[in-house]
């Protein structure tokens, strides 16, 4: 850890100071102690912050690390990428992914912390908003981290390890790793006070009280707060700024520019310039009919069979068969090529795409679950309804509380919505584990085992991936997840 704060000492604000927008528009550089004295140089410095994460070192891993040790997807064959670590539970102390995201995670908090100690709470509207997105983005890494290296948090939270809480800029701090109760607990604090201090509305590329309070509604639920989860979730969807998509634009829901999307409430903003092509996230999921794209990683024949259940569901648009010139289905290594397009086609480019991290529609599922939890069956069930009318569902295809479609309960019922709402998103593992649900894989995929299939429990050491070997050697008070 001490190597990386140097590092990030030295380097992190170079980055922040040459871009003063997410659309990265050059910036006049300037010493860092000038820099951040004034409200212009504190705003670039913030969205060099939003420029970190937007790095492929955060974002391409975190949608990889937080989908694919699902059961959406299945990979058709080994390969060299991490991901195939990732994906067949074997995490290695060396993983490269593992890697990237701890140090890019770090350098996006390093760099949040900069600006929250340059400014002093209450100086102006201007400055409180500044601040107000620092804290929402330096809690929201914190969170992502917590989760691909803490245990979920209904696994003994106040002993279990979470991460390191950096709030400082020191470069050389041998810290230790806080509880997984204390990593919640700071990330709590600092959304609350973050949707506090956000007073202006930006655009959906950036932070704001909304995406804080969504945020919130998401990590009280992951806590098993039930009663907050729907507070904050509440809170956001009676605000009336966002609107779920009809079930006309459900098909071209993520193709569209963010901002023009009125049901996303933070995404990380990509432009043209950003395509990263075969390095992108979509490339994985997609071969373009241009050939653009590894088109390695499907949706998996369990996923497939309950999304196509229901003959009107919108959302079977994201799924794509490739077939041969003769309409015979293409296969790798015998598995069907099923591509997804979540994360294809903004600006008709078949990598390019704004990853969602917060919409309304995980909202009302956020609401639905800790519904479901506390009893209140017929609330869930409205939440989950207004879900499947979003995706052109309605009649017979609709629960009531006397016809859960065969499903043993409520609960179920919404976990089965979540998984189809928002697949390949980043939810799944998480929604299972913290459920205290085991992960089956019983589809074809190339999953590692003897069997050919494989089932995760939730307590399972490789449900968490290990800290990076070379941050341990580094730092000697940082301890290991079990292996």
């Amino acid at each position: 850890m001490n190597a990386l704060f140097s590092r990030l000492a030295g380097l992190g604000l170079v980055v922040m100071m040459s871009a003063c927008s997410i659309d990265k528009k050059p910036y006049n550089g300037l010493p860092e102690d000038a820099v951040l004295q004034n409200a212009q140089g504190l705003r670039a410095a913030t969205d060099g912050n939003y420029m970190f994460i937007k790095d492929s070192d955060y974002t391409r891993n975190l949608y990889i690390m937080n989908e694919y040790p699902g059961d959406n997807v299945t990979l058709s064959g080994t390969t060299t990428d991490p991901l195939f670590l990732t994906y067949t539970y074997r995490r290695t102390s060396d993983q490269g992914n593992a890697l990237q995201i701890y140090r890019k995670g770090y350098q996006a908090i390093v760099g949040c912390n900069k600006v929250i100690g340059s400014i002093k709470e209450g100086s102006s509207k201007e400055l409180d908003q500044i601040l107000g997105e620092n804290l929402f983005l330096r809690a929201m890494v914190h969170f992502d981290l917590v989760r691909l290296f803490g245990r979920p948090y209904a696994q003994s939270p106040e002993t279990n390890l979470g991460i390191i809480i950096k709030t400082d800029t020191k470069a050389d701090d041998n810290a230790s790793r806080a509880t997984v109760k204390e990593v919640y607990t700071f990330v709590v604090s600092e959304l609350q006070k973050a949707a506090r201090l956000m007073t202006v509305n930006r655009t959906n590329s950036y932070a704001s009280p909304a995406a804080a309070n969504a945020l919130l509604s998401r990590v009280y639920l992951y806590m098993n707060d039930n009663t907050n989860a729907i507070k904050y979730a509440d809170g956001v969807i009676t605000e009336g700024r966002f609107a779920l998509a009809t079930p006309t634009q459900v098909p071209d829901f993520y193709a569209v520019e963010n901002e023009q999307n009125k049901e996303i409430i933070f995404a990380i903003k990509h432009t043209l310039k950003d395509d990263r092509t075969w390095s992108s996230i979509g490339s994985m999921y997609y071969t373009s009919p241009g050939g653009v794209g590894w088109g390695e990683v499907y949706a998996s024949q369990a996923f497939q069979d309950l999304v196509n259940k229901y003959p009107n569901d919108q959302r079977r648009s994201y799924l794509v068969r490739k077939l041969t010139a003769q309409g015979v289905q293409e296969k790798r290594n015998g598995i069907d090529k099923v591509y997804v397009t979540k994360f294809s086609n903004q600006a008709g480019l078949p990598t390019l795409s704004s990853p969602v991290v917060l919409r309304l529609a995980e909202l009302y599922l956020n609401r639905a679950e800790a519904y479901a939890k506390l009893g209140e069956t017929a609330k869930a069930i409205d939440d989950v309804n207004l879900i499947r009318r979003r995706a052109g569902l309605s009649g017979a295809d609709l629960y009531t509380p006397t016809d859960l479609k065969g499903l043993p309960s409520v609960l179920d019922v919404v976990l089965q919505e979540r998984r189809v709402e928002l697949a390949f998103e980043g939810h799944r593992p998480y929604d299972l584990f913290r459920n205290n649900r085991s992960l089956v894989r019983n589809y074809p995929g190339y999953h590692n085992t003897a069997t050919g299939q494989q089932t995760v429990p939730p307590d399972d050491k490789q449900v968490v991936h290990l800290v990076p070997e070379s941050e341990l050697v580094l730092n000697k008070n940082l301890k290991q997840n079990p292996l």
